[in-house]
């Protein structure tokens, strides 16, 4: 295991022998062992640490930027200049360090998450919605996250609804109990709360460009409408998608029912 993140990003850059996206990065730190973490956006932490590392030591940094969010080593771009060509940026104090900036930029839409299964909530007046950016990472819990949600049946879109006064969570248990309620088994969610490091939620100053507020429209249209001619959810659309983590309650009632179970196989045994 490595000591910092730095040498960790460095150590799997070695490995690939080439250009990696910031997240394939974090989740090879991950999953490889390399880096242990109690931060919920391991992504958006490499990429602060490369883009920082640039930022501040300049020609000295061992990264290099070959792509939006692709990064490789200097001493492969000097071992094989083909497989890694640096791209010209604009001047370095232009580099967003922070992770809420280099994650984000001017989306509206900060988080988001697709199909997220319903039977993995325990559903109460208060529930808890848990998301991860990686497997490896630490869950936010997204109840109280604002924005637009989709229920879907299966795949197919019944209901889009907004949270303002009241938080998705609450308002999608709201849902478990009114008149959808036995027509939904998904849902997606489009958060506008921004995630810290910490993995709580935070709002922020909204500096929203034409561009950025017309491909979130875009992108939240192609994902309740499903057009078959569209592959991508839209080209400025840069929020940061969480997959679903089960609620630790439901884990827990598992794990107490089977061990009953084995209880009680082992007393009509006996």
């Amino acid at each position: 295991m490595e000591r910092t993140w730095r040498e960790a990003i460095i150590r799997v850059l070695r490995e690939a022998q080439n250009p990696l996206e910031y997240a394939e990065i974090a989740e090879r730190i991950l999953t490889g062992g390399y880096y242990e973490t109690d931060g919920a956006t391991p992504r958006a932490t490499v990429n602060a640490q490369i883009t920082g590392s640039i930022k501040r030591e300049g020609s000295a940094s061992p990264f290099v930027k070959v792509g939006r969010g692709l990064f490789g080593l200097k001493e492969m771009a000097k071992a094989d200049p083909v497989t890694v060509q640096p791209v010209l940026t604009r001047p370095s104090t232009d580099i967003a360090v922070t992770e809420a900036e280099v994650e984000n930029s001017d989306s509206i839409i900060r988080s988001f998450g697709m199909y997220w299964q319903r039977d993995l909530v325990v559903w109460r007046g208060d529930p808890r919605l848990f998301g991860k950016q990686q497997a490896m990472a630490k869950p936010v819990d997204f109840s109280k996250q604002k924005g637009i949600y989709i229920l879907y049946d299966h795949h197919t879109v019944v209901y889009i609804g907004r949270s303002i006064d009241r938080p998705v969570g609450r308002r999608l248990y709201e849902h478990t109990i009114d008149r959808l309620g036995s027509r939904w088994n998904r849902f997606s969610w489009f958060g506008l709360l921004d995630v810290t490091p910490e993995g709580d939620l935070r709002e922020l100053p909204l500096v929203a460009s034409l561009a950025s507020m017309i491909g979130t429209l875009e992108a939240l249209l192609i994902e309740s409408l499903e057009p078959p001619q569209n592959r991508k959810r839209g080209d400025d659309f840069s929020a940061v998608e969480y997959i679903q983590d089960v609620d630790p309650e439901l884990r827990e009632r598992e794990i107490q029912n089977t061990l009953r179970s084995i209880e009680q196989k082992m007393r009509g045994g006996s």
